[in-house]
């Protein structure tokens, strides 16, 4: 299957899927030609001729972790220090709930990493810019042909007004690597043992589960001491039953309440699914690699995780493991999703210039490549990229071009406002734990958004 196909971009959440593999120039046009008045934090002045800039040693810090991404990394930092071998990499990697945790008192401190993947959304990365720890791209995003390489809804996510205030306008200051959206892995072997088909809408999916139950397997796999998995199991419920436009809206406070009915309904969902059983015993006390991997041990006919779980479920479960993003109230797929973790440069970089050439090297063409041989989702994909029907890879690659074709593309849940990923993370795990009701869980997100909207 070619899933490099002409299509019309959709209204949000679009990722550009055929560009050339040719290499941008260093010189293609002056800094600022973008009409961006953003300047880098550094005095330095900006150059893409790596060589001029000395031994330069960056501190790179990183929440790829996981199977495939984790080795396509090692292999993008291999080749960008035998590309470059004054420039050398000191690699530091975090979980996600790490990286959050630890890194803006990381970026505050005097032995600052150069390099650092900031969670976009107010709570990093809007974060990070009202304290001037990012420096605006901007000039380096001219250069290397950023502006022009990625749709301007997609930069938008990782921009900022220079103040922090203001999400998806103003200031570029990140670059991502991969794109994800977040569906329903199912166990092939398991459906067919309950008579059941591959879900494709939503009401599939919800169906499957009292027959799953009645056949004695366990219908989902969960795990969320993590806690972000719980943005992903409501945020995909979310996404399906209020639609694209309703949920984005709500993230992006465009309109709406998280008292809607839709916002009620997910979440009753979800506590349905724990009382029933539909959820495994003790999923708040499972980490989300651990669901994972018994998910793949075939304890858990379904698991709604996001595609950055390709390569470990390919080499686990083989062609055992399928993929789908379930069609939701539009009769379209709609779901979560968008882009990795933004590379940014931080405002006590060592070597700005240097940094730039980094990041320009993790996410080009050629990385694109890197990341589809190791198992992952590049946010562009390489122009000749075929993906054979009926593998994990294949069913990946067709739901992310129908996802993005069809913009049914919601941004993750936490980005709502800078406290929301604690009161959303929090509030799932006594929903599904039985110690909040639909009621007192949607009321709560709305506390956090309105307090969030009248100091706006």
């Amino acid at each position: 299957m070619n899933i490099n196909g002409d299509f019309a971009l959709p209204r949000r959440g679009v990722l550009a899927l055929a560009l050339s593999a040719t290499a941008l120039g260093a010189t293609a046009c002056a800094p600022g030609s973008s009409g961006s008045e953003a300047a880098p934090t550094s005095s330095q002045p900006v150059t893409t001729d790596a060589a001029s800039l000395g031994e330069v040693t960056l501190t790179v810090w990183d929440q790829n972790t996981e199977g495939g991404i984790n080795d396509a990394q090692n292999a993008l930092n291999e080749q960008f220090m035998a590309a470059y071998p004054n420039i050398k990499i000191e690699r530091v990697t975090r979980s996600f709930s790490d990286l959050k945790t630890t890194l803006k008192l990381a970026l505050s401190g005097e032995d600052a990493p150069d390099v650092v993947q900031a969670n976009q959304g107010y709570p990093d990365m809007g974060a990070f810019v009202e304290a001037g720890l990012l420096q605006p791209l901007d000039p380096w995003a001219d250069v290397y042909g950023w502006s022009e390489r990625y749709p301007e809804d997609l930069l938008s996510l990782n921009k900022f007004s220079a103040d922090g205030a203001t999400w998806r306008d103003g200031n570029l200051y990140g670059v991502s690597q991969t794109g994800e959206i977040v569906g329903v892995y199912y166990n092939k072997e398991q459906l067919a043992q309950a008579g059941l088909s591959a879900p494709v809408t939503f009401e599939d999916f919800e169906a499957a589960l009292p027959v799953l139950q009645a056949a004695g397997l366990q219908p989902m796999q969960y795990g969320d001491s993590d806690k972000s998995p719980g943005i992903h199991l409501y945020g995909a419920t979310l996404s399906a039953l209020a639609g694209e436009d309703a949920a984005s809206d709500l993230v992006s406070a465009a309109g709406g309440a998280w008292t809607d009915e839709a916002p009620l309904q997910a979440a009753t969902k979800l506590a349905e699914w724990s009382t029933k059983g539909y959820l495994p015993e003790g999923h708040n006390g499972v980490s989300k690699d651990q669901a994972v991997t018994d998910f793949a041990q075939g304890k858990g006919t379904f698991l709604i995780q996001g595609t950055w779980q390709q390569a470990t479920l390919e080499e686990a479960m083989g062609d055992n493991v399928g993929f789908a993003a379930l069609s939701g109230v539009s009769g379209k797929p709609e779901t979560l999703g968008g882009v990795g973790l933004a590379w940014a440069i931080t405002s006590k970089a060592t070597n700005a210039n240097a940094a730039a050439v980094y990041i320009e090297f993790i996410t080009n063409a050629a990385a694109s490549q890197v990341l589809v041989e190791t198992g992952n989702l590049p946010v562009i994909l390489p122009e000749e990229y075929e993906a054979a029907a009926g593998t994990l890879a294949g069913d990946i690659a067709s739901q992310w071009v129908e996802v993005s074709q069809q913009g049914g593309l919601v941004p993750y849940l936490d980005y709502a406002t800078p406290t929301f990923y604690d009161t959303l993370t929090a509030g799932v795990q006594q929903l599904t734990g039985g110690q909040r009701t639909p009621e007192q869980f949607t009321e709560s997100l709305q506390q956090d958004y309105s307090a969030f909207l009248e100091d706006r």
